[in-house]
């Protein structure tokens, strides 16, 4: 009988500047290397069963990604997690696994929306009446590949935290991030007029649809 494994795991250090499509790659050699039981498609191309839950940028860091594998076959999770983590490559690290109904829903469309951690490089001293213009706002019409839409329903909250440890203004933020209506970080910050490169970003939390 297969298993549907719900893996939480941390992407740092280099990872973070690998893309959607090689962080899949790494997965897939991951579980070769771990010699566990992966469940493949059928066919003349079998392909692993493997799902992220959604693309994390390039450069942003996060401590709530998410993958769900098929196993053919039951496995204590202690014996999966172990498995795992001698396999995983450095900027990788496993923070959860439960096991999860093989009838649930994808993964990827579960996911309702994002919270992200931006930390300041430098100083601004009008960052609070930047987030209050945004905030108050009741369009942020932008163009995302030439194609109109409004930033501003997909910004679901925005509050400034306190300092980080170098003394720089810290902003927690909870944007959309269903198929079709996602909010990005560095659109966000485009409209309070801060370059993304002036930042760190970090996903903190992916909220999912439990219904």
């Amino acid at each position: 009988m297969p298993m549907r494994v719900r893996i939480t795991f941390s992407k740092a250090g280099a990872m973070q500047y690998v893309g959607h499509l090689d962080l899949h790659r790494s997965w897939e050699r991951t579980f070769r290397r771990s010699f566990l039981p992966l469940e493949y498609s059928q066919g003349f191309h079998p392909q692993p069963h493997l799902n992220l839950a959604c693309a994390l940028p390039v450069g942003f860091t996060s401590q709530c990604e998410l993958l769900d594998a098929w196993l053919e076959q039951v496995i204590p999770l202690s014996k999966v997690r172990e498995a795992i983590a001698t396999a995983l490559p450095p900027g990788l690290e496993i923070l959860a696994l439960e096991n999860i109904d093989l009838r649930s829903p994808a993964l990827q469309t579960q996911v309702q929306s994002a919270i992200y951690v931006i930390s300041f490089l430098d100083d601004i001293p009008d960052l609070h009446d930047r987030l209050q213009r945004l905030i108050s706002a009741q369009h942020l019409p932008r163009l995302r590949r030439n194609k109109p839409y409004d930033l501003r329903p997909l910004i679901e909250a925005a509050t400034l935290g306190s300092l980080n440890a170098t003394g720089k203004s810290i902003l927690r933020v909870q944007l959309a991030a269903r198929d079709g209506a996602t909010g990005r970080p560095e659109e966000f910050l485009a409209e309070m007029g801060v370059k993304f490169q002036d930042t760190h970003v970090h996903r903190e939390i992916l909220i999912l649809n439990r219904n």
